[in-house]
C-alpha cells in the first residue's frame, strides 16, 4: 500500500472518517498531523497516535483552510499527502431548506475542502497526492438532496479540474466516492431528517481501499492518464449516501 514514513496531514480528523484514516495512516507507518473543529477531540486521538501534532480550524475561515497544508509541512518536515475528510449533511425538498442552511452545506462541503487542497497543490512536491472525500451521491443524487448532492458535486467537478493541472506537476488527486457507511453520519443533517436507508457499509474497509491507500500509493502506481481518480465502492456494496 505505500512506505513507511509518508508525511500525510489528514484534515477533518476529528470525525469517523477521518479518525479511522489517520490511524489506519499511523498504523501503516506514516507520520501524520491532524486538523479539525473539535478541539477536544483533535487532542485526545492526537494523544492516542503517539502524540501527533494538531490544529484547529473553521470551515467559513477559508484562509486557515489554505494554510493547513503549509503548517502540516512544518509540523512534519514535509508532506507527501492530504487526507480531506470533512462535510455536513443535509436533507429535504428544496423548497424547504433554508437558505443559511444550504450556505452551510457549501461551504463546509465545498468551499472549505476546495481551500485545503488549493493550498495543499502550492505546497505537495511531485509524486505527492491529495485523496478527497466527496460520496457515491455525486453519482447517485436523490429526491430530498438537492443541495447536498449539489455540493459534494460542486467539489467533485472542481477536483476534476484541479487534477488534470495537478498533473504537470506529477501530484494525483483522488476523489474517493465512499458509500453509505455506518458512521451515523447521516443521521446528524444540519438540515432535516435523513430518509430510511439501509444498512450502512464498513468504515475500516471502505477507508482502508478508496482513502488510505490512494494516500500511500507509490508513485509507480499512478497509471490513470487523466491523474483525477474517482474511487468507489462496487455499486452492490450500498445505496449511496456520501460518507
Amino acid at each position: 500500500m505505500g512506505e513507511s514514513g509518508r508525511r500525510v496531514l489528514v484534515v477533518g480528523a476529528g470525525g469517523a472518517v477521518g479518525g479511522v484514516a489517520a490511524r489506519q495512516l499511523a498504523g501503516h507507518g506514516a507520520r501524520v498531523a491532524l486538523a479539525g473543529r473539535n478541539r477536544g477531540r483533535l487532542e485526545e486521538r492526537a494523544e492516542a497516535l503517539g502524540g501527533r501534532p494538531w490544529r484547529v480550524f473553521d470551515a467559513y475561515d477559508l484562509d486557515r483552510c489554505a494554510g493547513l497544508a503549509g503548517w502540516a509541512r512544518g509540523e512534519l518536515g514535509g508532506l507527501d499527502a492530504v487526507v480531506v475528510a470533512v462535510g455536513v449533511a443535509g436533507f429535504g425538498p428544496v423548497t424547504e431548506v433554508p437558505i443559511p442552511a444550504c450556505e452551510h452545506l457549501f461551504a463546509v462541503n465545498a468551499l472549505a475542502p476546495i481551500a485545503v487542497v488549493r493550498g495543499a497543490l502550492e505546497v505537495l512536491d511531485a509524486g505527492g497526492a491529495a485523496v478527497v472525500v466527496t460520496g457515491e451521491i455525486v453519482d447517485r443524487p436523490a429526491l430530498g438532496m438537492a443541495d447536498y448532492a449539489a455540493a459534494k458535486t460542486a467539489l467533485a467537478t472542481w477536483l476534476g479540474v484541479a487534477g488534470r493541472e495537478a498533473r504537470r506537476r506529477d501530484i494525483t488527486v483522488t476523489d474517493a466516492r465512499l458509500p453509505h457507511l455506518d458512521t451515523g453520519f447521516a443521521q446528524r443533517p444540519v438540515v432535516g431528517r435523513a430518509p430510511a436507508f439501509g444498512p450502512g457499509g464498513d468504515p475500516e474497509e471502505a477507508v482502508a481501499r478508496l482513502v488510505v491507500a490512494p494516500a500511500l500509493a507509490a508513485h509507480a502506481e499512478r497509471r490513470r492518464p487523466d491523474s483525477v481518480r474517482a474511487t468507489r465502492q462496487p455499486a452492490r456494496a450500498a445505496r449511496f449516501v456520501g460518507w
